[in-house]
């Protein structure tokens, strides 16, 4: 049915069909396209609106509902439906890691009953013995992980001044701009063979240098190659925050004398800081869970790493290398208990920096 009700229309208004005066109490019926009101009669017996713009128009029988829907609708009741769909679709969020979790739950508990404690203590992994410890991929994951932070440090900072407060603007800026973009776009496993191929036989003189073994592969080489992998993410959202330090700012500091470094270090910087830690934090987070590029270059032995340039393995580089071969039911549901910790620990980074990130915009 299309829309009934009854709606007060001006003095001396007209039907725009049979052109009678109508009523202000008569139940009309308005044209969803043009707004002309109509006699419920004239419109039904006209089967539409003829006029104005919407002349020849005439409803189809199938279209009248979601027309007279679409009458209806104020629009309060639009943004109460815009409302309702984002709310489901900012729920569905959290449904997702709730279902992610509870899945590898479910598939770890097996594991969980068969390991018990000794599973975050013991240092041998082996499908044989069915013993089954994380300690030496808990200690290869944080080892190259923490490493590589350290290593980007210095260069992303150095490379988001650049952007951020000496060159802005320019072609030198675009190009180093689009470099760091596209480096942050190359698929993980093409920095594994570039680091096969390029990194490994660096890291093999190193160790010939040094005197030892000359595996060319292990923590060091992976470390390095999640150096250039995570750059970009804390060089470009650094170099953006730096952007929007206030100029009001760094005037209030020239004007007191301050010089180029002394306004970087004691003013830029430290207004930038929250900016740039949240960038450590996705830079962590995304080394923390790298598999591929890893997984080629360091060494996948399963032991802790005595140095930066022993071998070792990572929580991600186990499940890859392992989870084809795995048909003991305990072997599978020991490496979902390393995903299940492996989502726990990335769950509990992101909550501990998003506290430390408000902690510190309270205090500025």
């Amino acid at each position: 049915m299309l829309n009934k009700a009854a709606v007060k229309t001006e003095k001396n208004q007209n039907c725009s069909y049979c052109h009678t005066v109508i009523n202000p109490e008569a139940e009309i019926i308005i044209c969803p396209v043009c707004g002309v009101p109509h006699h419920k009669e004239c419109w039904h017996e006209n089967k539409g609106c003829t006029t104005h713009g919407c002349k020849g128009y005439i409803i189809k029988k199938s279209d009248r509902h979601s027309y007279s829907i679409r009458s209806r609708l104020s629009l309060q009741a639009k943004e109460n439906i815009f409302q309702q769909v984002l709310s489901k679709a900012a729920l569905l969020v959290v449904v997702l890691l709730v279902l992610f979790f509870l899945t590898l739950f479910q598939k770890s508990l097996l594991g969980i009953w068969h390991n018990g404690l000794s599973f975050f203590a013991g240092a041998e992994w082996s499908s044989d013995s069915g013993t089954y410890g994380v300690l030496p991929f808990l200690a290869g994951t944080l080892l190259t992980s923490i490493t590589a932070l350290l290593f980007t440090m210095p260069f992303a900072i150095s490379i988001a001044l650049f952007l951020g407060e000496f060159f802005r603007k320019g072609a030198v800026s675009s190009i180093l701009r689009t470099a760091v973009d596209l480096l942050a776009g190359i698929p993980s496993v093409v920095y594994g063979f570039w680091a096969l191929f390029v990194l490994v036989p660096l890291v093999r003189q190193l160790q010939l240098a040094l005197g030892a073994i000359p595996f060319g592969v292990g923590v060091l080489t992976a470390s390095l190659v999640l150096t250039i992998m995570i750059i970009p993410y804390v060089a470009s959202l650094s170099a953006e925050v730096i952007k929007l330090v206030p100029q009001d700012i760094r005037e209030a500091a020239y004007s007191l004398g301050a010089t180029r470094y002394e306004v970087i270090r004691r003013v830029i910087l430290p207004y930038a800081w929250s900016g740039t830690f949240a960038g450590i934090l996705l830079a962590f987070g995304r080394a923390f869970g790298e598999t591929m590029a890893v997984t080629m270059v360091i060494g996948n032995v399963n032991r802790i790493p005595r140095n930066l340039l022993d071998t070792g393995n990572t929580m991600a580089s186990i499940i890859t290398n392992e989870m084809a071969e795995a048909t003991n039911l305990i072997h599978l549901s020991s490496l979902m208990q390393i995903g299940l910790l492996l989502f726990m620990i990335s769950a509990l980074i992101n909550l501990a920096g998003r506290h430390i990130i408000k902690k510190y915009s309270v205090e500025v």
